[in-house]
């Protein structure tokens, strides 16, 4: 599996504070990466990184082989990253296809764009239903159905997930964990799932990275890190073996 996405040995400070300390991950195509951490660990900084929204002091952000490290967020989203921000942050006084479109802002083949919408709205079902419907009305859920919708009509390869499950009730967060695996099988969009619940993000992630204090203190594959006796002190409430 060829690398999507590479940080190499990234710093990032805001002033004095050292928020990244020399952090590298790698995200391969159509492949889904939990990056783990509690508050203020650098998950956040990390996301607005990939997404050009911070100034990396000093390493590399690589996308498709290019280096978009000095680049611009609308350049990133042209070249295929999307986000879905934590907290789904739709527009509320917006209706949902008013949403999906603001997605491929970037995008100028209207064509293409009404195409994409229909697509959606398929794949969505519920979110045609509603697509009238200011987006601040809809259920939490359905924010989020949107919020995923939205990245997508810009036809990312890599779309970045700030804790998604944040807020929804336990069916809630079952149906967004199956929802970002099928987008991932069917559509082939790679995926970096932010989360500080380490059992959901690992049980549909290939692979894993942690972060605390802005340093990556370990990765490898799901299923080992659900299994590290520092992820299940740390993240899952079981106290290590003496």
């Amino acid at each position: 599996m060829s690398d999507l996405l590479v940080l190499d040995d990234v710093h990032v400070s805001y002033g004095p504070f050292h928020a990244l300390r020399g952090s590298s991950l790698t995200v391969g195509e159509g492949e889904i990466v939990s990056l783990l951490g509690g508050n203020a660990s650098g998950k956040s900084t990390t996301m607005k990184t990939i997404l050009g929204l911070t100034k990396v002091r000093s390493g590399a952000v690589r996308f498709a082989g290019a280096d978009i490290t000095r680049t611009s967020t609308r350049h990133r989203v042209k070249a295929g990253i999307a986000s879905v921000p934590e907290a789904r942050r739709v527009f509320p006084q917006m209706t949902v296809d008013e949403n999906l479109l603001a997605g491929a802002y970037t995008r100028r083949n209207r064509s293409e764009v009404t195409e994409d919408l229909e697509r959606m709205r398929t794949h969505f079902p519920r979110l045609a239903e509603r697509r009238k419907q200011e987006a601040g009305t809809l259920s939490g859920g359905e924010q989020q159905m949107l919020a995923f919708a939205r990245a997508l009509m810009s036809r990312p390869r890599l779309i970045c997930m700030d804790e998604p499950t944040m807020g929804l009730s336990p069916k809630l967060v079952d149906q967004v964990l199956d929802e970002i695996a099928r987008i991932n099988a069917e559509l082939g969009v790679a995926v970096l799932l932010v989360e500080q619940q380490a059992e959901l993000a690992l049980s549909i992630a290939s692979r894993g990275y942690v972060l605390a204090t802005g340093e990556i203190v370990l990765h490898g594959d799901a299923r080992e890190l659900l299994d590290d006796p520092q992820v299940q002190e740390a993240y899952l409430g079981k106290a290590a073996r003496p």
